[in-house]
């Protein structure tokens, strides 16, 4: 066991006031601040510094909070987000106003740093914002809405976010309905708290890709550690020793059963005290390891002979997609240009700042897991099996969401603190360390694609086809979907009379790939952008014109043989950025011919994406209820990670039922309160359960109506227990504590189900996967440096046709979003098992590497749609990473066929090329 020093009684000034807290000296301030005094404002995303997450103020100056000891504190002012100071109250306000707080894991430590920036700066350039904040990482906005509302601060500007009235809720700007908390760094998330008496858990992993191993005496082994309770392997666990998302894809055991099939595969699970199971080193433990060799790559999964990871799968191929319509070979014959590529993609990991966490508890025969989420029900079906239980002695309280966008779909920590809790009858709580998270979960699919696309001679695409492998690793995840997405969406959205797309899901000795915001598209965006480029630069076709000439567009039909009969904005979205784009193509053509060491490039890409489940049902159901008391309660059960879901929903009923959010309280998630509303994921949640949201305003709206007799035209006011109906000559006055009530003192509630209208696809692939799609043009500038390869994005240009803006300032913190991700996978982010698994080694974008980003929001109204609306969390990233690369070939006339394009590739390339010449 390790030595760890001894407590002492240490004197910090917090917030303006003395405690004595008893600490290790040399336990980090952070740990000291959130464990020893509650403040659990100060977040912590990495614990090593490169995140800011936890970044406080120590005598006025910005200090992540992770990297100070506790002794070094003391005698020193403390500033925290809980702090009272005029200049937070500001940026709260203003942060609140501009959207500027998604998640809202890094919110507290953007508010500090901009708190240390405006006190020594009152009038701070851009650049100078972005140097001010540069150290704090934020997965979600792209920065630019947390940077327009520092700007209105140094400004003096009052920033408040307008109120909506009732019946004006959608198309409104109206703030985060759960935005307040997290300015105020209340917002609790999985880390923030736990049961005063809970033992914490450590999950102990593999080191080698592909072993078997053997376990000692581990009743010996804990009897020797005082504090720990117990020592968890694979036969402990009370159900059954495994999970996945598919119900006839359980291949996943929560603790390995002898062998392990990837780096980072949980083994062991050491339940105690923090300091028990923090102080055992994994080496000390009684295991024996027997390595094997592992596969890595699709390359090694696929070669004739390799061993098959799991014994139902022969060949590895965990599954396969396909899609033809018409003849692939004739209409490449049909074309003028043929363009052929081979492309290739890596891991990319998710970077949320908040590392998965939680805490389970067992209650008689119910078992309770409070954790972060983006699919509780999921979690409670997966808990149910591990523990051994029905469903129903199952809970699922979701917690604030620090990020997902996808990573957290797949159980992680759930079933591990679940069986915990259960076998011992103690509350169990667990953090994952950064480098466990990165280690442990699911990434985006490495991708080898070959794709052909011919067009003929005035530009009109002809044939399409690819064949794409894609890296599922160890274990299934969201493997089927991604191989299933992949072929319907790999054309673009353009008009191709000639298809023919095959995908495979393949099995490696690899860390898991799962859901990560696109489920493989933007992967295929890249091959078939770049064909588009291909074909335009052979046939002296202008980027623009082409794919303006192929764009879908309403009453066309998709390569499924699905009409799309409305809501098919991408035509209106090359329009928009038509000025922009001729524009900065006239510069970056005028600087180039200037020459010099900087070129300039700009590109152009389109994307499309259908919003729910592929050819599956995925209903989502919600409930809003009005008690006898006046209260109003929308009982909604689709996670919030940040997207702003629980707004955008609230909004929609509000309007349904006529009465303005600001008289709804909400519950979201908890699976004894709410239905359920389905993943988040697959840009569903606006559609389907903005659908769900309205019906249910709408029938507690016609309840109230029918109890007074009113027409459709009546408005609604409540004041307490008194609700107004106003209806000319027919209003009326009902008093609701006159009306029967239930246990719950409800009298009177809605509820709303809705299920996408969508076909199962036959065997080639036709039918109807999706109830709409979202569109997207983007056009990107980018500056490089031809003697480093060094790449800067200066400027993106961006139309998305949403259907309707629920609340635009939330649908552009999305856009923002979703093009720093984009920008991260095309130009930086490079996830190497054992190698980039911290925040240090694995970049992701900061505030300074983002280009100044214009957005148009194209409105093509969905009939199906709440009010016309459609997602647009995914449809925001697609696009990026292939304009990025048009604009990179633009600029020095190289053709990326991999990204991430790192500046020592580039500048290999560069050199080739040269040297052909």
């Amino acid at each position: 066991m390790l030595d760890r020093p001894s407590l002492a009684t240490l004197t910090l000034t917090v917030n303006g006031t003395g405690h004595q807290v008893a600490a290790q000296p040399f336990a980090s301030l952070a740990d000291t601040l959130r464990e020893g005094l509650g403040l659990t404002g100060t977040k912590i995303g990495c614990d090593a510094g490169d995140c800011g997450a936890c970044t406080v103020l120590i005598d006025g100056e910005q200090a992540c909070a992770c990297l100070i000891s506790t002794a070094q504190a003391e005698g020193r002012a403390v500033t925290t987000i809980e702090a009272e100071h005029p200049l937070v109250d500001r940026l709260r306000s203003a942060f609140l106003a501009h959207g500027a707080a998604q998640c809202g894991i890094c919110t507290p430590g953007m508010i500090m740093a901009a708190t240390d920036l405006l006190s020594r700066n009152a009038a701070p350039t851009r650049q100078e914002i972005e140097d001010g904040i540069g150290g704090v990482l934020c997965r979600c906005t792209g920065y630019a809405k947390i940077i327009e509302a520092i700007q209105d601060v140094a400004r003096g500007t009052n920033a408040l976010a307008p109120v909506a009235d009732a019946g004006c809720a959608v198309g409104s700007r109206i703030a985060r309905a759960d935005g307040l908390p997290k300015v105020q760094g209340t917002d609790r998330f999985g880390a923030d708290f736990a049961p005063a008496d809970a033992l914490w858990l450590r999950a102990v992993r593999s080191p080698h890709a592909k072993a078997r191993f053997t376990l000692g005496d581990l009743d010996a082994f804990r009897a020797a550690h005082p504090g720990l309770e117990a020592i968890l392997a694979a036969k402990d666990i009370p159900g059954e020793n495994s999970f996945g998302i598919f119900p006839t894809i359980k291949d996943q055991p929560v603790l390995a059963p002898g062998f392990v099939r990837y780096r980072g595969e949980a083994v062991l699970a050491l339940v105690g005290t923090r300091e028990a199971v923090e102080s055992v080193r994994d080496a000390a433990l009684p295991i024996q390891w027997t390595i094997d060799p592992p596969l890595i790559g699709v390359e090694a999964g696929l070669a004739p002979g390799a061993p098959p990871l799991h014994p139902n799968i022969p060949d590895n191929v965990l599954t396969r997609g396909y899609l033809e319509c018409g003849d692939v070979a004739g209409g490449h014959r049909l074309g003028a240009a043929t363009a052929e590529g081979r492309f290739r993609t890596g891991f990319v990991e998710h970077a949320y700042i908040e590392p998965e966490a939680g805490y389970a508890v067992r209650i008689g025969d119910r078992i309770e897991v409070t954790a972060c989420t983006q699919a509780a029900v999921m979690d409670q079906e997966e808990v149910a099996r591990v523990v051994g239980v029905p469903m129903r002695q199952v809970r699922i309280v979701p917690t604030a969401c620090g990020g997902g966008f996808g990573g957290k779909l797949d159980v992680s920590i759930q079933p591990l603190i679940a069986a915990a809790a259960w076998l011992l009858n103690r509350p169990v709580r667990i953090v994952y360390s950064r480098t466990e998270s990165m280690a442990s979960t699911t990434k985006r699919h490495p991708s080898k694609i070959h794709a052909r696309m011919s067009a003929d001679a005035e530009g009109r695409f002809t044939a399409y086809e690819m064949t794409g492998d894609f890296n599922t690793g160890a274990y299934a995840s969201w493997g089927p979907t991604v191989a299933n997405r992949v072929p319907v969406h790999a054309t673009g959205p353009y008009k191709v009379p000639h298809v023919l797309n095959k995908t495979r899901a393949v099995h490696t000795n690899e860390v898991p790939a799962g859901a990560f915001r696109g489920f493989g598209v933007p992967q295929a965006a890249i091959a078939g952008e770049t064909l588009i480029d291909d074909l335009a630069e052979r046939l002296n076709i202008d980027r623009w014109q082409i794919r303006r000439i192929n764009a879908i567009d309403h009453g066309d039909a998709t390569p499924t043989g699905q009409i799309l009969h409305a809501s098919a904005g991408l035509p209106q979205c090359l329009d928009a950025v038509k000025a922009d784009y001729d524009a900065m193509m006239a510069a970056a053509d005028a600087h180039n011919a200037r020459g010099g060491r900087i070129a300039r490039g700009v590109g152009v890409a389109c994307m499309w994406y259908g919003c729910g489940n592929t050819s599956m049902s995925n209903p989502s159901r919600m409930r809003i209820t009005l008690t006898r008391d006046g209260r109003l309660t929308f009982l909604n059960g689709a996670v919030d990670i940040g997207q702003g879901s629980s707004t955008v929903l609230l909004q929609i009923a509000a309007d349904a039922l006529g009465l303005p959010t600001t008289q709804f309280d909400f519950v979201v998630g908890d699976t004894d309160r709410t239905y359920d509303a389905g993943k988040t994921s697959a840009s569903r949640q606006t559609f389907v359960s903005g659908n769900a949201s309205k019906l249910a305003g709408l029938d507690l709206r016609a309840k109230i109506l029918a109890l007074a007799n009113a027409g459709p035209q009546a408005k609604l006011k409540l004041a307490g227990a008194t609700l107004s109906v106003v209806d000319g000559d027919a209003s009326r006055v009902i008093d609701l504590a006159a009306l029967v009530a239930d246990d719950a003192g409800i009298v009177l509630a809605g509820e709303g189900q809705y299920d996408p209208p969508t076909t199962v696809l036959d065997a080639k692939g036709q039918g109807i996967p999706y109830a709409t799609y979202g569109f997207a043009t983007q056009v990107a500038e980018v500056e490089i440096d031809r003697l480093l390869g060094t790449i800067k994005v200066k400027r993106i240009v961006a139309a998305h046709d949403v259907g309707r803006a629920i609340n635009p300032t939330l649908t552009e913190g999305q856009i923002h979003g979703g093009i720093a991700q984009g920008l991260g996978l095309a130009l930086m982010e490079e996830y190497i098992p054992g190698r980039t698994e911290n925040l240090h080694d694995y970049l992701i974008p900061t505030a300074g590497d983002m280009p100044e980003i214009d957005i148009h929001l194209i409105e093509d109204t969905e009939p199906e749609g709440p009010f016309g609306a459609k997602g647009v969390g995914e449809p925001a990233l697609v696009a990026t990473a292939p304009a990025i690369l048009g604009a990179i070939r633009h600029a020095v006339g190289v053709r990326m066929t991999e990204v991430p394009v790192l500046p020592h590739k580039l500048w290999e390339a560069m050199q080739t090329k040269e040297a052909a010449e």
